[in-house]
């Protein structure tokens, strides 16, 4: 019961962090991390490969017995309170990415997705 629930969380948490990340790369994220353009799109593209590939490798995996599964399960629901924390810090310092009702509200619903999928991965172990 709770491996299919963390399966159908992984699944709406990855859509959501993927499209927040496609958001990501309109917002000129990399500005936010890497100040002055030293990475640019070229580089944001490129890190996003693995990036992605975990994503849904995990998801292949997260419905079996799997050390990277939970891994990769724990880390996604990391990345998406992170993900909320760190750009309502930035809109809070009167940072302008970020700051549509769209991009907000993929990060308001990142939270408690993420935190629900963080509570059921700790279940699973």
């Amino acid at each position: 019961m709770i491996e299919n629930l963390l399966f159908w969380t992984y699944l709406t948490n990855a859509v959501i962090l993927i499209v927040h990340e496609i958001d990501s790369a309109y917002w000129e994220e990399w500005n936010l991390f890497f100040p002055k353009n030293t990475m640019g799109i070229q580089g944001f593209v490129v890190i996003h490969i693995p990036m992605v590939f975990a994503i849904l490798y995990g998801l292949t995996i997260i419905d079996r017995p799997s050390l990277l599964g939970i891994t990769l399960s724990f880390f996604l629901s990391v990345c998406g309170i992170f993900a909320f924390f760190f750009h309502f810090y930035h809109l809070r310092k009167g940072r302008q990415e970020f700051s549509n009702k769209v991009s907000k509200s993929v990060l308001i619903v990142a939270l408690p997705v993420s935190a629900l999928q963080l509570i059921l991965t700790i279940l699973v172990i």
